[in-house]
């Protein structure tokens, strides 16, 4: 079990640089959890794609109801209070820092390409492709 940012929950479903080796990674280990904030990052990346024009809005539908298929039941409420602490301990977003508190209450990684959440909380997190060479 891992705890994926919405960014490789976005790389699992939308065409990106990322995407062979995030398949890779949910074939090693297909149990994904997030914080329930995932869902709102998730469609501000298909609002980004729609307004690129990389997807259509029939498209960006199906990736959403895709995504939440392959989150149901993995998602969790985070304490408030746990992500506060992280933010004042770092420079990280507290949309980040809901990431690393799950990881942190679950202990479990967290699977990111965020370079500063991977430098600021090098004990939890891991990148894509240091976790597919372990």
């Amino acid at each position: 079990m891992i705890v994926a940012d919405t960014n490789i929950i976005s790389y699992l479903l939308l065409p990106t640089p990322y995407s062979d080796s995030v398949d890779q990674l949910y074939k090693l280990d297909s149990e994904w959890v997030a914080p329930t904030l995932w869902k709102s990052e998730f469609r501000n990346v298909l609002a980004l794609y729609l307004r690129k024009e990389m997807i259509t809005f029939e498209q960006a539908l199906q990736f959403q109801e895709t995504a939440e298929s392959t989150m149901a039941n993995n998602e969790f409420d985070v304490s408030p209070a746990q992500i506060l602490s992280l933010v004042a301990k770092s420079n990280c977003s507290s949309y980040d820092c809901e990431f690393v508190a799950l990881a942190q209450h679950l202990n479990i990684s967290l699977l990111t390409q965020d370079k500063k959440v991977l430098r600021e909380f090098s004990s939890i997190s891991i990148s894509v492709s240091d976790f597919i060479k372990t």
